[in-house]
Formats: structure tokens, C-alpha cells, sequence
């Protein structure tokens, strides 16, 4: 494993115009931004001007009208993903598959080939779906419980595994002369057979250059805690304070024991929303423009996702967030639901307050002020071992992009916390990590 050690790794987390939920409202939004395959490569091609590790694609399999604008209408992960591996040549390509709605066939076939395609730059982010809504979009009337999926999405990543190593490095050998395409001693059937899987393999894709696409993971709760400490080599979570997130980085990485696993072979990265401007006045004016740009029914919709769909409209506004009488427990984004409720009662807010903050940023730490004061909050978040790294969530594209990475990229790089150029040609390379052993070679 590469010595990154002293150098944050970035991410930069696309969604159409921003992730601001009212970013489509502004001005400067270009209004079919989700679907725009133009403005997805000028977005591609700047974060890797800025040496970003990857970009990350999240994505969903039901909405409905109060869905974010973002998610209403956009591509599918890997067809975008694919076509913007052919114009850029270093940063890494995430996307989101989900392992209660999909098959571990399908799955460790589109990663691996996405792999093949960007020659080494693949990530999956591995998802077990928290909308309920989506079980009637694929032919069932009743969603899996919390625990079910994540013991779903167990056995499901150990068959993708086993699958991504169906071919050894060599098992191709392409020999004319004797007729030998393959060395059949090198190619494995996995013969799985369990609870929620039966899959013979092998696979139809070759070994892929990375060997395994990079395992990328997103829960926060105990059982998504489990799951990233055998499984993950990238845990994006939402800590809104650096107190909570070192908290939540102790607490995960010690988990790593119990899987034989290095600490450094998992890198947490929390959402990060930077709003920068050349004075912390002009920061805080960007910011409160986006706010008021927030309307109330929408913002109500999204605060009311996080709490097993209430309705959290005919409540007068003013109304203290802690005197509302909520579910005392949910079976959708548990550590979202814990972490609205523990902000919004430290900071006394009303329903308004609470829910333009989860509305603004979906509850991931927001920092406001010049390139200086944000870089001195990520460098003492990293330094405090509250992150690897960060997930980018610009509030509003391209313009917050870019100006992170015309401002505050240098910013870092001038204290020796980023890169000056990229290390390799691979997303593994880039963020330090060993290839994957392979579990049928000899």
C-alpha cells in the first residue's frame, strides 16, 4: 500500500445543478442540467483539472413529485459513467447499483466492464436502498427490513467477489498456434449457494485491471457500520459537526479489527458543502441567496423522507423541531433520522430552521467563508482524524466547483494536503490501495 498518509482524498459528488435543492432556481443553473451530457463533461473535466480522486454518482429507483429536482429526471449511473470514462483519463468513476433490487450477476458484469472501459478507474457504491416506494417499481408489494437488506447485501457482495475472481490475471492465453483460447485451470465456477443467492459463474468478463472496482459504501447506521468495516475501502457518511465525525471515524475504523483489516485500507470521507467567496460576508451572502430560494413544500417533502414519510405540512412553521411528535423509530436512513433530531434539538430550531438545513444540504456539514477559513476546516478535520478525505458537494454547479477548485485546490496544495498531480493511472493507485488477493488462485 502506497504511502498517502499526509494527503486528503476528494470526491466529488455530482448532481445536476448542484446540491443545494433550490441550485435549479438560481440564475446561473442551466436549467436540463440532469441530462446533459455536454455540461457532465465540462463538470468531469474540472474536477480532474483539480486532481479529484473520483467522481461519485449517487442514484434511486422511485421518485415522485416531491422528489429533489436533482433525482427527477437523470441518467443511469453507468451509461454516464461510461461515456465520461472516454473524455477524461485519470480520475476515478463511482456509481451507485443496489443490492436489493438488483443481482449479483449484473452487477460484478457492469462494474467489471466499466473497469475494462476507464482502464482501471471503477467504484461501485455499494447501496441497499432505504425508499420503501421503490418495492412496486420492480414487481413486489413489500420492501425488505433494515437488517434483511443489509444481510441481503452481505451475501450479495461476497458473490460479486467471488464472480470479479472467477478469471485469474492469466487465464487468458490467446494462443493461435495451438487453438488454446483460455487456461481452463484458471477460469472458476463459484458454485454459490445460499440464502438469498444460487450462482454458478463464471463470469463473461475477464479479470478486470483493478482486479475488484473499488468498494464504496455509504450507511452510517450500526448494521451499515458492520458492513463498511468488512467490506468497504470508502465509507461516504454525513457528520454535520467534527466532534460527530471523529466519533463516527474511531468507531468504524476500530470495527476493522474484527476483519483482520489495516485501518489505512479504508478511507472515510464525509459530505462537505463549501461555500466560498473572496470574504466571509460574500460566502455567507451566496449562501442565504440559495436559501430563500427554498420553497417551503419542498423543503417539508425532504425533511419528511428522513422521518418514514410524515407529513410535516399544517404544522405552523415556527413551531420548535423538538415539540413535534415524531415516529420513535423508521425503517428507512436511520443514521439521517438520528442526526436531524440530535442538530436540530442543539440548536433549538423551528420546523423552518430544520428543515431549510437538511433541505440545503441533506444534513452533511456546510463550511462558509474564504479559501483560507475552508481550508483550515478540512485540514483540521483531517488532522483531528475526523476524515480521510471529503465527499465535494457543490451547493451549485459548475460554479461552486469551480471555484473550489480555482481557490481552494491551491489552498491545500500549498500546505502539502493534495496532490500536485495524479499518481496513477488506476483509482486504486491514485488513493494508495493494494490490489485484491484472489481467492481461488493457488
Amino acid at each position: 500500500m502506497k504511502n498517502h498518509k499526509n494527503q486528503m482524498k476528494l470526491g466529488l459528488f455530482l448532481a445536476g445543478t448542484g446540491h443545494h435543492v433550490a441550485s435549479w432556481r438560481h440564475p446561473h443553473a442551466v436549467s436540463n442540467a440532469s441530462m446533459n451530457l455536454s455540461y457532465f463533461k465540462e463538470i468531469a473535466q474540472t474536477a480532474e483539472k483539480g486532481l479529484f480522486d473520483l467522481l461519485f454518482l449517487a442514484d434511486s429507483l422511485s421518485v415522485d413529485a416531491n422528489s429533489h429536482p436533482n433525482i427527477l429526471t437523470r441518467f443511469e449511473p453507468m451509461t454516464l459513467l461510461s461515456y465520461l470514462s472516454s473524455v477524461t483519463n485519470h480520475i476515478g468513476l463511482v456509481a451507485t447499483a443496489s443490492t436489493t433490487y438488483e443481482e449479483p450477476f449484473h452487477v460484478a458484469r457492469k462494474f467489471a466492464s466499466l473497469d475494462h472501459i476507464s482502464e482501471g478507474r471503477a467504484g461501485w457504491n455499494v447501496v441497499t436502498t432505504s425508499l420503501a416506494a421503490t418495492a412496486v417499481n420492480f414487481n413486489k408489494s413489500e420492501h425488505l427490513e433494515h437488517s434483511e437488506r443489509y444481510k441481503r447485501a452481505t451475501e450479495f457482495i461476497e458473490v460479486t467477489k467471488k464472480l470479479w475472481d472467477s478469471w485469474e490475471e492469466d487465464t487468458l492465453l490467446l494462443d493461435k498456434e495451438t487453438g488454446q483460447f483460455i487456461d481452463e485451470n484458471k477460469f472458476h465456477s463459484i458454485n454459490h449457494q445460499g440464502d438469498f443467492f444460487s450462482v454458478k459463474g463464471p463470469l463473461n468478463v475477464s479479470r478486470s485491471p483493478q482486479g475488484h472496482p473499488v468498494i464504496v459504501q455509504a450507511g452510517s447506521s450500526g448494521d451499515g457500520q458492520r458492513f463498511a468495516a468488512k467490506y468497504a475501502e470508502i465509507v461516504f457518511t454525513a457528520q454535520a459537526n467534527k466532534l460527530d465525525a471523529i466519533s463516527f471515524y474511531q468507531e468504524l475504523k476500530s470495527q476493522m479489527n474484527l476483519f483482520n483489516r489495516k485501518r489505512e485500507s479504508l478511507s472515510i470521507m464525509p459530505g462537505f458543502m463549501p461555500i466560498v467567496g473572496a470574504t466571509e460576508a460574500e460566502a455567507k451572502e451566496k449562501y442565504e441567496a440559495l436559501q430563500e430560494l427554498i420553497i417551503p413544500k419542498a423543503g417539508l417533502a425532504i425533511l419528511g423522507r428522513y422521518f418514514g414519510e410524515i407529513d410535516f405540512e399544517g404544522i405552523p412553521l415556527d413551531t420548535p423541531f423538538v415539540d413535534i411528535k415524531l415516529p420513535d423509530q423508521i425503517d428507512g436512513i436511520k443514521s439521517k433520522y438520528e442526526m436531524i433530531i440530535k442538530k436540530a434539538k442543539e440548536e433549538n430550531w423551528t420546523l423552518r430552521q430544520t428543515y431549510q438545513w437538511v433541505a440545503g444540504s441533506r444534513g452533511h456539514h456546510i463550511a462558509i467563508g474564504t479559501p483560507t477559513q475552508i481550508a483550515d476546516k478540512m485540514e483540521e478535520w483531517v488532522k483531528d482524524g475526523a476524515a480521510d478525505g471529503f465527499n465535494i458537494m457543490p451547493a451549485l454547479l459548475p460554479d461552486s466547483l469551480t471555484d473550489f477548485v480555482h481557490y481552494i485546490i491551491p489552498e491545500l496544495q500549498s500546505r502539502g494536503l493534495f496532490r500536485t498531480k495524479y499518481e496513477s493511472h488506476t483509482l486504486r493507485g491514485n488513493l494508495g490501495f493494494d490490489m485484491p488477493s484472489h481467492v481461488f488462485a493457488k
